[in-house]
Order: structure tokens, then C-alpha cells, then sequence
């Protein structure tokens, strides 16, 4: 076979969720100890993973668990944290339009941050949709997450604190490395710069986890207006361009008309030049013009 032969969908799948399972594994530990020492039972713990499969979600729901807090407070807190799924399964719906229902619910299931970037940058890369390579993504990485959940569950009492470990730093780590390959322009960079920086101010200045939601917005609104501003630009440009070269294809108008002229003068010379030589040959043949 090969070595520039295509991967399969199986392996291709497999190939997108390597580095988020690289990052799940260690996140996911670090929810398994921290819902235990929050006082969730392992079990549920391990269910949460497999049913709700949020990690910002679960994140919230163990720390205000642990806190006391009340059902309907960590219910909204939850909902609010986890309706950017809503916007991405919106986002990714083009792409899969004309798959049966159930098979769009079951990708939608498996979408989190990560499974999002790597699809959909994927779609926009020109690559043909395949529910293998879907599947096996999502529920590698999802598997990737309930394992390093379940160790981090029965196991954790073995660790006191996640912090020294490094394990928090897992799931940032792996943004940047989901989030790089996405900047392939000037935009792109300014963008994610731009809402780095607001979302720290935010932070300084005492907001609280809300910092992040803000800055996402805004900066995707800025980017939005960006990109409207550069298209109606192209678009003023390409129109004057079109205005300023009437005379272009008046020339070339004139061009072609010129060529039609001569090309008609040459047929008509070459038929003219025909009758006379069909008039000549039959002068001088009187006996055949006679008959």
C-alpha cells in the first residue's frame, strides 16, 4: 500500500481523538478525585461521565455539590454552562444535513469543545463527510473520559491534591493545541488575542467565571464584524472595478467586431473569386454552359 494512500475512517477517527483523549485522560482524573472529595458517590461520579459527558459541566455541578449549594441553583448553573452545545450542534448541522434523525442525535451527544474544533475544521478543510470517522472520535474521546473518571473515582484517595500533579493544566494545555492550528489568518490571531486579554481583565477585575462567556462573545462579535467590514469592502472593490473598464470591453468588443469584418471579407473574396473561375471555365467550354 501506499504511504500516501488515504487513512481509513476508522483510522482517521482515531487519529482526531489522540489528542483530546491525551488531555481527557488526565481532566478526567482529576474530576473522578474531586467529585469524591466532594462527596459524590464513585459510581455517580462514573455516571455523570457517561450520561452527561460535560467537563466544564461536571467541574460545576461537583464544586457546588461540595458547597451545599441548592438542585435548581446547580440545574441552572449547569444549563447555562453547557448551552454553547446548542450553538455548536447549530453550527455543525450544514454539514450534517440529509442523515437520519436518530444518527444526528447520537452525534450531538458526542460533541463537546474539542470533538467540535477538530470536525468542523476538518469540514471546512474540504473533507467528505463519514459517520465512521464521527463516531469513532466522539466515542473514543468520551471513553478516553469516563476511563480517566472511573481511576480518578476508586482511586483517588491514593492522591490529596490534583494541584501539585498538574492535572488542571491538562485541559488548558490542550485548548491551545486545538486552538493554534485554527489561526491561519491575521484575523483569526488578532481574534483569539483579543479575547485572551479581555477575558483576563475581566478576571482582574473581579468578575467571576462569567469572564469567559463574555470575552467568547464579544470576541466573536468582533470578529463578526470584521468579516462583514472586510467582505463589504471586497465587495465596493470588485464594483469599481467592474464600473472602471467599460472601455476594456468596448475595445474588445470592437476587436471582435473587426474580425467578424475580416472574416466575412475573406469568404466573400473566396466565393467572388469561385464564380469567376466557374465563369471562366464555362466561357471557355461554351458547349457545356449550352447544356
Amino acid at each position: 500500500m501506499s504511504s500516501n494512500s488515504p487513512a481509513s475512517p476508522l483510522a482517521e477517527g482515531l487519529r482526531r481523538a489522540l489528542p483530546i483523549v491525551l488531555g481527557y485522560t488526565p481532566v478526567g482524573f482529576a474530576f473522578g478525585v474531586l467529585a469524591v472529595k466532594n462527596n459524590i458517590p464513585p459510581s455517580l461520579a462514573v455516571a455523570m461521565s457517561v450520561l452527561m459527558f460535560s467537563g466544564s459541566g461536571q467541574f460545576v455541578f461537583a464544586g457546588m455539590w461540595g458547597a451545599g449549594a441548592g438542585t435548581l441553583s446547580i440545574m441552572a448553573a449547569v444549563f447555562i454552562v453547557n448551552l454553547r452545545y446548542l450553538l455548536q450542534s447549530a453550527a455543525e448541522s450544514p454539514w450534517l444535513a440529509g442523515l437520519p434523525q436518530f444518527q444526528r442525535f447520537l452525534l450531538g451527544l458526542g460533541i463537546t469543545d474539542e470533538t467540535f474544533a477538530v470536525h468542523v475544521t476538518a469540514f471546512q478543510n474540504g473533507w467528505k463527510r463519514n459517520l465512521t470517522t464521527l463516531f469513532v472520535c466522539n466515542q473514543t474521546t468520551q471513553l478516553a473520559w469516563v476511563g480517566g473518571c472511573a481511576i480518578g473515582a476508586f482511586c483517588g484517595e491514593l492522591v490529596t491534591d490534583v494541584k501539585p500533579l498538574g492535572l488542571d493544566y491538562a485541559l488548558t494545555a490542550m485548548f491551545l493545541a486545538l486552538l493554534v492550528p485554527q489561526c491561519v489568518s491575521r484575523l483569526h490571531v488578532l481574534i483569539a488575542l483579543f479575547t485572551m486579554t479581555l477575558s483576563i481583565a475581566l478576571k482582574v477585575s473581579g468578575m467571576s467565571q462569567w469572564n469567559i462567556a463574555v470575552a467568547t462573545v464579544a470576541g466573536a462579535s468582533l470578529g463578526t464584524a470584521l468579516l462583514l467590514y472586510r467582505d463589504k469592502k471586497e465587495a465596493a472593490y470588485t464594483g469599481h472595478n467592474k464600473a472602471s473598464t467599460p472601455q476594456y470591453d468596448h475595445t474588445a468588443s470592437n476587436a471582435d467586431q473587426k474580425n467578424i469584418e475580416r472574416n466575412t471579407a475573406r469568404d466573400e473574396s473566396q466565393n467572388n473569386s469561385g464564380m469567376q473561375t466557374e465563369t471562366g471555365r464555362m466561357t471557355a467550354n461554351p458547349d457545356e454552359a449550352n447544356s
